[in-house]
């Protein structure tokens, strides 16, 4: 699977944590099959939150019975996002990621200091929601807001960020509306 993968140019393998594979199983299959250049992202410090809501509901994808707390990370517990970042940093991962972001600066923060790994950021659904319906509502700037969130996640210690404002923020930063 991970050669097939690799083969259709992949910059990167995602860990999952709901994955059997460590990300030293998959570094050893991508190794094997001669491709030790190909990143490995592990979805570290994953959230049970309710910012998946939109995705999950757009997706057709939320549980019909119980909930997903079962392998995502209790909201109240930031301590277990350092020991999961590094037991993924132990396994070889070469990028650590925290999701979703806005609600967690404090948690990238923390391993943004903590380990000397990539540090992804995941503005997910909720957050991307929050502010279009805030700026439907005539409520906020959605620009401003925009680029103000990404800009926290960034002063909090994370390296990329994954959005759906990839576009316009690229165009914000290509505008220097924001450095």
């Amino acid at each position: 699977m991970y050669r097939k993968l690799t083969e259709e140019m992949l910059a990167f393998i995602q860990k999952n944590p709901t994955a059997f594979h460590t990300a030293a199983s998959i570094q050893e299959a991508l190794d094997g099959a001669g491709f030790r250049h190909i990143p490995i992202m592990a979805y570290s410090a994953k959230y049970a939150s309710a910012f998946y809501g939109p995705f999950r509901a757009a997706a057709g994808s939320a549980p019909s019975f119980g909930d997903r707390r079962g392998y995502q990370m209790d909201p109240h517990n930031r301590k277990e996002a350092l020991r999961e970042c590094a037991l993924d940093a132990a396994e070889g991962a070469d990028i650590l990621m925290v999701k979703p972001a806005l609600s967690y600066l404090d948690v990238i923060r923390e391993c943004a200091d903590a380990f000397d790994l990539p540090l992804c950021a995941y503005s997910v659904s909720g957050e991307y929601a929050m502010i279009k319906a805030a700026s439907a509502a005539g409520l906020v700037d959605e620009r401003r807001i925009m680029c103000e969130t990404a800009l926290s996640v960034f002063r909090a210690g994370a390296d990329m960020l994954i959005t759906y404002y990839a576009k316009e923020l690229a165009d914000a930063i290509a505008g220097k509306e924001i450095g």
